[in-house]
């Protein structure tokens, strides 16, 4: 074990103490982890829109002081009891949801919806003993989503964690932990385009262009780009996007755009914004017979989606996906090996890189619209 190990850490995070507010570095004190508890050393990490979205608090229930992030690589410093797959020194990556390996979920091949570690946005501590293992001066830090990785120390339940390939470059990978791989997977895990198919992608933000990634790696030969930013297509091509459609330049429905352009419609859509309309469109654009929809953002509580029962009729099919379909411990290794082996490209994903010290302008740089991946270097 580490010189560490059973302490507490005292480290630098940066912390929310209220919504909308610029995070503030503090001295944090990190416990021991505790049963089934993992403590990382945190090297990179990188800021995703979820972690803005409760930042800001919209629409949600404010739980602050928290430390956000969720999206990064470390190395494990020290166990707790029972955890016998993992030990000091190993290369992780942290994740939001959780594979127990217990429970129905986790045992099934078609699921990765684990009952005991799956997201949960309300909690803020940990699952063993219902408290926080961050605190400052006393007072409890609240957790995020079990991962909290905008401190230089965090501590993750076992199951949130996937072990990978040492020679990973951290820097690069640590994107895999959320977006990513949610866009990459809805394509390759749930959409399964065949060589020389027509994707359409809506919404080309980095989940978006993950899912044009992984029509690229699947040889799809048209991928249509789906966005009401024009100025996103450029940036597109890079990841395979062969085509643009602004709905705004058309007066009829893009549905019927992209049935014009595809001679009845496309194999598979992939849409990625969280639009009901988009969600509808998206389905309503593939070819009947054997179109396959996907929906991967994340709708309004109060939305309905709503489309004519013969499409289902049709031989259309509509399906939904949570992070790509991946098992966090069982399947992130392997998608690290895509990168490895050059199948994956993620460097274009990375647009701009600042120390701890500067992480607020990680959130300048997304609010504005400016990146897709800011990697977040712990160490100066």
């Amino acid at each position: 074990m580490s010189s560490t190990a059973g302490q507490v850490i005292r480290c630098k995070a940066a912390v929310a103490w209220e919504a909308g507010k610029p995070l503030v570095m503090e001295e944090v004190e990190v416990a021991p982890p505790q049963a089934m508890e993992v403590r990382l050393k945190i090297l990179f990490t990188s800021l995703c829109h979820t972690d803005v979205y409760f930042w800001e608090a919209k629409g949600q229930t404010p739980l602050f002081p928290r430390i956000f992030g969720h999206e990064a690589g470390g190395i494990v410093e020290s166990v707790g009891e029972g955890v016998t797959d993992l030990k000091p020194g190993d290369h992780v990556l942290p994740v939001f949801t959780g594979e127990c390996k217990e429970c129905r979920h986790c045992k099934s091949e078609e699921s990765n919806m684990c009952d005991l570690l799956r997201i949960n946005t309300d909690r803020g501590v940990m699952l063993n003993d219902g408290k926080s293992r961050f605190s400052i001066r006393g007072q409890p830090i609240y957790h995020f989503v079990g991962t909290s990785t905008f401190s230089e120390y965090t501590v993750v339940h076992v199951g949130c964690l996937a072990k990978i390939n040492p020679a990973a470059p951290l820097e690069k990978v640590c994107i895999l932990s959320c977006g990513v791989s949610t866009g990459l997977g809805a394509t390759l895990n749930v959409a399964k385009p065949k060589k020389g198919s027509s994707v359409a992608i809506f919404g080309l933000g980095a989940v978006g262009l993950a899912a044009a990634e992984g029509a690229r790696i699947a040889g799809a030969s048209r991928i249509i780009g789906v966005d009401l930013n024009s100025n996103r297509f450029n940036e597109a091509k890079k990841f395979g996007v062969t085509e643009f459609v602004n709905p705004k330049d058309y007066k009829k429905p893009v549905q019927e755009v992209i049935a014009e352009m595809t001679n009845g419609g496309v194999d598979r859509s992939v849409e990625c914004t969280g639009s009901i309309n988009a969600m509808i469109s998206a389905f309503e654009c593939v070819h009947d017979g054997w179109g396959v929809a996907v929906l991967v953002g994340v709708p309004n509580k109060d939305d309905s989606f709503k489309t004519h029962p013969v499409s289902f009729l049709n031989e259309k099919t509509l399906k939904g996906t949570f992070f790509g379909n991946y098992k966090p411990r069982s399947d992130l290794p392997s998608v690290v090996e895509m990168y490895m082996n050059k199948e994956l490209e993620l460097e274009k994903f990375i647009t701009h890189e600042v120390p701890f010290s500067e992480i607020n302008k990680a959130f300048d740089y997304m609010l504005s619209g400016a990146s897709l991946r800011c990697i977040i270097r712990m160490e100066a």
